[in-house]
C-alpha cells in the first residue's frame, strides 16, 4: 500500500515537473515573437518573470516530494513515538501541528526568495522584512489556533461517532463556508487596512451598479494592498450579508472610472451567475469523495507505515496526500472557472453597456501586472482559472491586435 501511494506522488510530481518545463520552453519561445499587449520591454520582462517563477516552481516540486518521503519513510512515526501517551484527542492537535510547522520551515525560503530576490527584481514587491515578519507571525498563529480546534474535533468525532468520515466532512465544509463569510470583516482587516471609497461621485455610480444587479453589500472599500505588491486587483468578498467591494489602491491609480466599473461588472456577473456557491458546491462534493477514502483506507497502510491508526496518523495522512488528490480535480475546476470568466465577461458587457472599457481595462491590467499573455497548453489545462486574456478580447470583440499566425502559439502547439 505505501508502495501505491508511493508511486502515484511520483507521477503527481513528474506531472507538475513535466509542465513546468514545457511552460518554460514554450515561454522562451514565444517571448521571440512580436509583442502582443504589451511595450517590446515589458513583453520580455513579464516573460522572464514567468520563466523564473516556473523555474522556482520546480525546485520547490522537487522539496515537496523529497518532504514527502521524509514523512511516509520516518516523520510520521517519529511524530507518532512524540505523542504516544497523550490523550487522542490532544494528540491529534499536537501532531497536526508539529505537521504544519515542520512543512511551514521547509516552505519559508521559497516564500522568502520570491518575496525578496524574484519580485524585487520585477519591481513587483513593497514588503518590507518588518511587515513580512508581523504577516508570518499572525498568518502562523491564525492556521495554527484554527488547525488546533479542527484537529481535536475531528479527532473527537472519529473516537466517539459511527461513520466518522461523513461527519468530518460536514464539519470541515462548514468551516471553510464560515471562513468565507468572516474573511471580509474579521480575518483580512488583520493584514491590511480597509477604508470607506472616498471619492463620492465614483462610490455613487459603483452603488448604481450593484443595485442594477441586485447586489446587497456592506459597502465599497479601498485596501492598503500597495504596501506588500504592486500589482492591480479587486474583489468581491463575503457571502450573504457580509459582502463587499473590495478595490486595491494600486486600481484606483491605474484605471479609469470608465474601466473600473467594467471590471466591478465582470465580477457582478460571478456573483449574477452565482459563481461563488457553484464553486463551493463543487468543493464540497470533491471533499466528500475525500473524506469517504479517508474513513475507508485499509489498516494495512498504518502498519506498513509502523503508527498506530489514530485520529492523529488518519488526519496527517490526510493532509499529506491532500495536494495529490485535489491536483486530479484541478483540470475540471479550471475548465469550470474558466467557462465563467467568459459568462461575467459577457454580463460585464450587458450591465455597463459597452465592451470597450472592459477591453481597455484589461489590457492594462496585463500590462501593469506583467502577466505574459501566452501560456502552453498543459499549463492552461491544468491551471488556468482564466481563459488567455488574448481569447477573452477575442470574445469581447476586440480587432486591434494582429494575431497573424498566433492561433497555434495560443493553443500551445508550436514547437518546443
Amino acid at each position: 500500500m505505501v508502495e501505491v501511494l508511493s508511486i502515484i506522488f511520483f507521477l503527481y510530481v513528474l506531472i507538475k515537473i513535466y509542465i513546468s518545463v514545457m511552460q518554460i520552453g514554450y515561454v522562451s519561445k514565444a517571448k521571440d515573437m512580436p509583442p502582443v499587449l504589451m511595450k517590446p520591454s515589458s513583453w520580455i520582462k513579464s516573460a522572464k518573470y514567468l520563466i523564473t517563477n516556473e523555474r522556482l516552481k520546480i525546485l520547490e516540486t522537487l522539496v515537496e516530494y523529497a518532504l514527502f518521503i521524509f514523512w511516509l519513510s520516518w516523520g510520521i512515526r517519529w511524530i507518532d513515538t512524540m505523542t504516544w501517551n497523550i490523550d487522542p484527542v490532544i494528540q491529534a492537535a499536537i501532531a497536526v501541528n508539529i505537521f504544519l510547522i515542520v512543512n511551514y520551515i521547509v516552505e519559508l525560503p521559497f516564500t522568502i526568495y520570491q518575496t525578496f530576490v524574484i519580485d524585487e527584481r520585477f519591481k513587483f514587491n513593497h514588503s518590507t522584512p518588518e511587515l513580512f515578519i508581523k504577516d508570518q507571525i499572525k498568518g502562523g498563529l491564525l492556521t495554527l489556533i484554527i488547525a488546533s480546534i479542527l484537529s481535536a474535533s475531528v479527532a473527537w468525532i472519529i473516537i466517539n461517532v459511527p461513520s466518522w468520515w461523513f461527519f468530518s466532512f460536514l464539519l470541515i465544509f462548514s468551516v471553510i463556508v464560515l471562513l468565507n463569510l468572516l474573511f471580509p470583516t474579521y480575518i483580512a482587516p488583520m493584514f491590511n487596512k480597509f477604508t470607506p471609497l472616498k471619492d463620492e461621485a465614483l462610490s455613487e455610480k459603483i452603488k448604481n451598479l450593484l443595485q442594477k444587479s441586485g447586489f446587497e453589500s456592506e459597502g465599497v472599500f479601498v485596501v492598503d494592498a500597495s504596501k506588500r505588491d504592486a500589482r492591480l486587483n479587486a474583489y468581491f468578498g463575503g457571502l450573504g450579508k457580509s459582502k463587499r467591494v473590495v478595490l486595491f489602491d494600486t486600481l484606483l491609480d491605474k484605471l479609469s472610472n470608465n474601466e473600473l466599473l467594467a471590471v466591478l461588472g465582470h465580477e457582478l456577473g460571478h456573483f449574477k451567475h452565482n459563481d461563488i456557491y457553484k464553486n463551493i458546491a463543487m468543493l464540497g462534493a470533491i471533499l466528500f469523495v475525500g473524506f469517504y477514502i479517508l474513513g475507508h483506507l485499509p489498516s494495512q497502510l498504518f502498519m506498513e507505515l509502523g503508527v498506530r491508526e489514530t485520529p492523529a496518523m488518519i488526519e496527517i495522512l490526510f493532509m499529506l496526500l491532500i495536494s495529490v488528490y485535489l491536483f486530479i480535480f484541478m483540470p475540471v475546476m479550471s475548465l469550470v472557472s474558466r467557462r465563467n470568466e467568459y459568462e461575467a465577461d459577457r454580463y460585464a458587457v450587458e450591465i455597463h453597456g459597452n465592451s470597450e472599457d472592459l477591453i481597455s481595462a484589461l489590457k492594462k491590467l496585463v500590462d501593469e501586472n506583467k502577466s505574459f499573455p501566452l501560456s502552453h497548453k498543459l499549463t492552461i489545462f491544468f491551471y488556468h482559472s482564466h481563459p488567455p486574456v488574448v481569447e477573452r478580447l477575442k470574445a469581447l470583440g476586440d480587432k486591434s491586435i494582429k494575431f497573424e499566425n498566433r492561433d497555434e502559439a495560443l493553443k500551445g502547439d508550436c514547437n518546443i
